[in-house]
């Protein structure tokens, strides 16, 4: 078996949806997540030269009596990524109690909300589909640093398979953004706003 960087790299994309939209939150002034998933898995693939041959989106949702609004838009916008040929994979929202002290010393309570198990699905993902072989590079679109124990375990696993394996994280950037960088131990693709912008989505689904 080769371990040769081949010539045409097969591209399988891991979306973190809430992490894309709070990165182009920073980086743009998105106020909602406008982006158009698989034009924008497909645009940085094509600048990169990678042929993008899988497209997967991941977000924890709001239950409908939590929130109508955001249950009803993620709902519509997922049901439109899967009819793109997005393999969508989404969970509930948990909310718990936090606490924060104020600067006058008073203290404010507030319910957050957590993406349980969303972010261990995407890792599983690009996991087992290292091992079966299905890409060339894995495209990450985050900034969590969590996802660096994943980009080590995808070259442990090319190296047992004697193959080149490439891990990358691709994340919106601009002089506004505080903070700049990728996933620790992968190769960092900065989205920049005409990219963006020019991969935004047709619809607001009702909003």
């Amino acid at each position: 078996m080769s371990t040769t960087e081949p010539a045409i790299k097969r591209a399988a994309v891991f979306v973190d949806g809430q992490n894309l939209f709070y990165g182009a939150k920073a980086a743009f002034g998105s106020v909602y997540a406008d982006y158009d998933v698989k034009a924008l898995a497909e645009i940085v693939c094509r600048n990169k030269g990678w042929k993008p041959v899988a497209i997967r989106f991941y977000t924890g949702v709001p239950d409908a009596q939590d929130n109508a609004k955001w249950s009803d838009f993620w709902a519509n916008k997922l049901l439109g990524m899967s009819r793109q040929g997005v393999h969508v994979y989404s969970r509930s929202l948990k909310y718990r109690n936090k606490s924060v002290r104020l600067p006058d010393g008073k203290t404010h309570s507030f319910l957050s909300a957590s993406e349980k198990g969303v972010d261990i699905r995407l890792a599983l993902d690009v996991i087992r589909m290292a091992i079966r072989r299905e890409y060339d590079v894995a495209v990450i679109f985050s900034q969590d640093q969590d996802f660096s124990e994943v980009a080590d375990e995808v070259r442990l696993i090319a190296h047992e398979q004697g193959r080149w394996v490439g891990v990358a994280s691709a994340y919106p950037s601009s002089p506004t953004c505080k903070n700049t960088r990728g996933i620790n131990k992968t190769d960092w693709v900065k989205i920049d706003r005409a990219t963006y912008q020019a991969c935004l989505d047709a619809y607001n689904y009702g909003l």
